[in-house]
């Protein structure tokens, strides 16, 4: 007899992170027998909120930041204590032209975007171009995301959901860059534009492999409007419910296990083995369902990683957590800080500036004008914050380092972490009048409140692979070949992947969670 009460569960979940949470639930609903395996201490895996700061009462979204992905009908259906707050400003992006500091503003209003357009370019093309291109996302949007909770559609079938010619060689055949370059003319814009193609994604605008319009893909489709979202509470809001309502249903979660290895024929039910801290134990499921890389699957199988032996994916991004005791003042006195930090704070994203950093990573070098964007969830949601830090007008800022992959830190992270870190901030500085250092705020140990991840830190901290947020790189959301009728099946029939490196996985969704526990479920 295991130390759960009971010797075989229907499912074992493998991994407490959202989408393991989200298949519990459901399936725990479902009146199944649930167990759900976390190595970690708590649950959450990546979607977290946590207070990095020694003696501060401030509780930041750690690892992933925004919602956007997660389907509303997630929320209903486990009855979620969840919810976004929609930020007023979707971005602004500083720049300096005629030596005169400015800046391309979207959001407070249509007439306000417009102007800003025609401010920074000299006339209204650029925003007519917005519009269309937008307007064009916008309805691939509404007809794509409905169809990530339902079984996986081919090729074909998702073409003509579209019913899009344009739209569909856009986005789904031609690199996006030509599509950035035929509508915008301006570098700034077409910038702006690529950078959601680049989230976690090591690609150039014209990649032939289409991987940074499969990240491009993600990043628009979101809710049916491509909104990314400041989840209220952090990020843990959301984890922390989803151990709730899967608690609430019946499952057992059980914390400080990690599970070294999964044995099965295929048929019979598979027995799990994992390890505490006081010995190894076992216990058997029905199903088990792996929130996890689908390198780690292979390796509790004792397969062949998918990417081959030698291969493995490569994480590109560096991840920076900061408290400030004020928003630092701006170059650009027309917009107010509040507004520029309220959205996605894009900095060195110009076109050409995000092409000179992707070829000088690819050849081996730190980028020397480091892309990266900035996002203040405090003044959307303050609750994040304790009262007086509030009353004090103390703001988080979570930066995301673009163009970084892992390969630049394997000689001396620390030394690179440091470099980078050093170079990114000067870049930001650069739009400033004042240097950020000055607003920076100090914990009780009087070390100021600044942290940075590089991809090795994740795959260190996180198991990631290659520190790669996505686990591996985004599928298109259709069937290519062996995928299955939901994305999730592997090639032993009572073992399924329910993480991120699923069809249809990647960010803060649930989706793979919701499909895997579909497909237990026969649906």
């Amino acid at each position: 007899m295991t130390t759960f009460g009971r010797d075989v569960y229907d499912d074992v979940i493998v991994g407490g992170g959202h989408n393991g949470l989200v298949a519990a639930a459901y399936l725990a609903r479902a009146g199944r027998s649930v167990l759900v395996l976390e190595r970690l201490a708590a649950t959450g895996g990546a979607a977290i909120s946590s207070r990095p700061f020694v003696g501060v009462d401030a509780r930041l979204s750690r690892y992933s930041y925004l919602v956007s992905l997660l389907p509303a009908k997630i929320v209903r259906d486990l009855g979620l204590k969840f919810a976004v707050r929609r930020r007023t400003i979707s971005s602004y992006t500083p720049t300096e032209r005629g030596g005169r500091p400015g800046g391309l503003l979207v959001g407070g209003g249509e007439q306000r975007t417009r102007e800003s357009f025609a401010r920074l370019t000299g006339s209204e093309r650029e925003y007519e171009s917005w519009r269309d291109f937008y307007g064009t996302t916008g309805r691939v949007a509404g007809k794509v995301f409905p169809s990530l909770t339902e079984p996986l559609p081919t090729r074909a079938e998702l073409r003509a959901r579209i019913d899009d010619e344009a739209a569909w060689r856009m986005l789904f055949e031609e690199p996006l860059g030509q599509a950035v370059e035929r509508y915008f003319a301006d570098d700034l814009v077409r910038g702006v534009v690529l950078t959601d193609g680049l989230i976690g994604t090591f690609a150039d605008a014209n990649d032939p492999s289409l991987a940074q319009n499969r990240c491009f893909l993600y990043h628009v489709i979101g809710g049916g409007t491509g909104d990314w979202d400041v989840p209220v509470g952090g990020m843990g809001a959301l984890t922390d419910a989803l151990a709730a309502a899967a608690r609430a249903a019946g499952a057992q979660i059980a914390t400080g296990h990690e599970v070294l290895r999964i044995d099965t024929d295929g048929t019979a039910p598979a027995e799990v083995v994992f390890r505490t801290a006081t010995g190894e134990g076992r216990v058997v499921g029905r199903t088990v369902l792996v929130n996890a890389s689908p390198r780690a699957l292979a390796e509790l199988l004792g397969e062949t990683p998918p990417e081959g032996p030698g291969a493995a994916p490569e994480g590109a991004q560096l991840k920076v957590n900061m408290l400030l005791r004020r928003l630092p003042r701006l170059r650009d006195t027309g917009v107010d800080p509040r507004e520029a930090f309220g959205g996605t704070f894009h900095i060195a994203e110009g076109y050409a500036e995000l092409a000179r950093a992707h070829a000088e990573a690819a050849s081996g070098e730190l980028p020397s004008v480091p892309p990266s964007e900035i996002y203040c969830h405090s003044l959307t949601d303050p609750t994040i914050l304790g009262p007086e830090l509030v009353e004090q007008g103390y703001q988080t800022l979570t930066l995301f380092g673009l163009h970084a992959p892992a390969r630049l830190f394997g000689h001396d992270n620390q030394q690179a972490r440091e470099v980078l870190l050093t170079a990114t901030l000067a870049q930001l500085d650069a739009h400033l009048d004042e240097p950020l250092t000055d607003c920076l705020a100090f914990d009780a140990d009087g070390r100021p409140c600044i942290e940075a991840k590089t991809p090795l830190d994740l795959e260190r901290e996180l198991r990631l692979p290659g520190g790669h947020i996505f686990h591996r790189d985004l599928s298109w959301p259709y069937a290519d070949g062996g995928s299955g009728r939901w994305g999730v099946e592997t090639a032993h029939r009572n073992v399924l992947l329910c993480g991120a490196g699923a069809v249809r996985g990647g960010g803060v969704s649930g989706v793979p969670g919701h499909n895997a526990a579909m497909a237990v479920l026969g649906h």
